[in-house]
C-alpha cells in the first residue's frame, strides 16, 4: 500500500514538472532568455537571450529580409521553399511576431536588397531564430533537471 502512495507521488510530481518545463519551453520561446529568467538563471538568460536580441536587431539594422509564406497562385512550388527559412525566422518568437505586426523587415524592396549587408542582415535574422530554438530548449532541459 505504501509503495502505491509513493508512485502515484512520484507520477503526480513529474506531471507537474512535466507541464512546468512546457511552460518554461514555451516562454523562452516567446521571448528570447524569459525560460532562464523564470527559473532564476540570470546570466544564462543574459547570456543566451541577449546573444538572440543582439543578433536579431543587427539583422534589421543591416536590413536582412525576414520570410514568411506566401500563399499566392503563382507562387507554386516554388512557395515551399520559403518554408524552412520562415520556420528558422519563427523560432525569434515575440520579435517576429512584432516585426510581423508593423511590416518591418518583410518589404521586397529593391533598394532595400541593394544595400550591400542586406545577405548577413537575413543571416542574422535566421541565425537568431535557431539560436532562440537552442536556448529555449536549454531552459527546457534546465527545468527538467537535465542541466544545472
Amino acid at each position: 500500500m505504501e509503495d502505491q502512495d509513493l508512485v502515484r507521488r512520484e507520477a503526480a510530481h513529474e506531471e507537474d514538472v512535466s507541464t512546468q518545463a512546457w511552460l518554461i519551453g514555451a516562454a523562452g520561446w516567446f521571448c528570447p532568455g524569459a525560460g532562464h529568467m523564470l527559473q532564476g538563471k540570470w546570466a544564462r538568460a543574459l547570456i543566451l537571450g541577449g546573444a538572440v536580441w543582439v543578433c536579431y536587431l543587427a539583422g534589421l539594422w543591416m536590413g536582412g529580409h525576414l520570410f514568411t509564406v506566401g500563399g499566392s497562385a503563382e507562387g507554386g512550388l516554388s512557395a515551399l521553399l520559403q518554408v524552412p527559412p520562415t520556420i528558422a525566422d519563427l523560432g525569434s518568437g515575440v520579435l517576429y511576431i512584432f516585426c510581423w505586426i508593423l511590416g518591418v523587415g518583410f518589404a521586397d524592396d529593391p533598394a532595400h536588397a541593394a544595400r550591400a549587408t542586406y545577405e548577413y542582415g537575413t543571416n542574422f535574422l535566421l541565425i537568431a531564430g535557431l539560436l532562440n530554438y537552442l536556448v529555449m530548449l536549454d531552459a527546457f532541459d534546465v527545468s527538467v533537471g537535465r542541466k544545472p
